[in-house]
């Protein structure tokens, strides 16, 4: 697989390409001259499949990689990735004079050997051997997302989309840049795994928590663009009153109870039913819509407790949530 190089570059032809390989190979260590020089320190090696496979993943991911330079000819350098020879062109090196007389060329190529570059993978091709970088690509995008990093600032709405979810939480690209969504800033209710609320391809507004531009770590939240509904839960419900809400989850001692979302209230197991029962699963069922009468509320520890047993089986709840049985995102 390969990819177009940009306009203006240096062209690269089966025999040139063998040529500038066998030309460098063939120098002697002791015996390096100014225009075909090669590196001391970089004995040849075979490469092998894994090592292919490893530069097509940097080049399917537009990943930087990190290369060394151990020989140069009039074209450019002669690059080492672990173990795997590759080319780069004098055309893609970044701070490269362009009208240098060619002893100058020469010389400033052969200046550049033994360094290391960051770049980015731009041809492959297993079968021509041939496997190309480019430093001036990997330092445009560089650039970009250094612009993007200084462009953001904690307390922004951004707009990205989910690129991974896992357990502990969501990356979301921001346009050039990751930022790591966790699981507790997902949603103010409870939320099992990120994979109920999040898919791979969704497009979701965050807010900047905090940006550290030294390790390149951005943390958001979805939660925080809406309000924290235990602080005024007080408001909104009164002890004595009958309200609905949507069984989320079953324990040896209770019921939890969605009431909206982001807020959950406790059935203790004794003010399920009347009666005996072995367990609370035998009393309601996951997703069931029930009345509830509000025991108590108690935001500050962000508490709500409620009874399905004091519920009259003809009254009516004077507050009917309006939650589905998975909150979305």
């Amino acid at each position: 697989m390969s990819t177009e190089l940009p306009p203006n570059d240096f062209s690269l032809d089966d025999g040139y390409w063998q040529s500038l390989l066998n030309d460098v190979e063939a120098q002697a260590p002791d015996k390096p001259c100014a225009g075909e020089h090669r590196a001391a320190t970089a004995p040849r090696r075979e490469t092998t499949e894994a090592q292919w496979q490893t530069a097509q993943r940097a080049l399917d991911n537009a990943e930087a990689i990190q290369v060394q330079a151990v020989g140069c000819n009039r074209g450019g350098l002669l690059i080492d990735w672990t173990g795997l020879r590759g080319f780069l062109p004098a055309s893609h090196l970044y701070g490269l004079a362009p009208h240098l007389s060619e002893e100058a060329r020469r010389a400033e190529l052969s200046r550049r050997v033994g360094g290391e570059f960051t770049v980015r993978v731009i041809e492959l091709d297993r079968e021509q051997s041939r496997f190309v970088v480019s430093e001036r690509l990997a330092c445009t995008e560089q650039t970009r997302r250094n612009a993007l990093l200084a462009d953001l600032a904690e307390g922004q709405v951004r707009t990205g989309t989910v690129t991974n979810v896992c357990d502990f939480g969501a990356f979301v690209d921001l346009g050039g840049l990751e930022g790591l969504l966790h699981i507790s800033e997902i949603s103010w209710g409870r939320v099992n795994h990120p994979g109920d609320v999040l898919k791979v391809g969704q497009v979701v507004q965050v807010l900047i928590m905090s940006v550290d531009a030294v390790q390149y770590r951005i943390a958001l939240s979805i939660k925080r663009l809406a309000p924290d509904p235990w602080l005024t839960v007080s408001e909104r419900y009164q002890v004595g009153e009958i309200v609905s809400g949507v069984v989320t989850s079953i324990v040896a001692f209770g019921v939890f109870t969605r009431l909206e979302d982001g807020l959950e209230g406790l059935i203790h197991v004794s003010e399920l039913a009347e009666g005996n029962f072995l367990h609370p699963r035998n009393v309601v069922c996951e997703g069931q819509l029930v009345c509830v009468r509000v025991l108590h509320v108690d935001g500050a520890h962000r508490r709500l407790g409620l009874s399905l047993r004091q519920v009259d089986g003809n009254a009516l709840p004077s507050q009917i949530p309006e939650v589905s049985e998975t909150s979305e995102v």
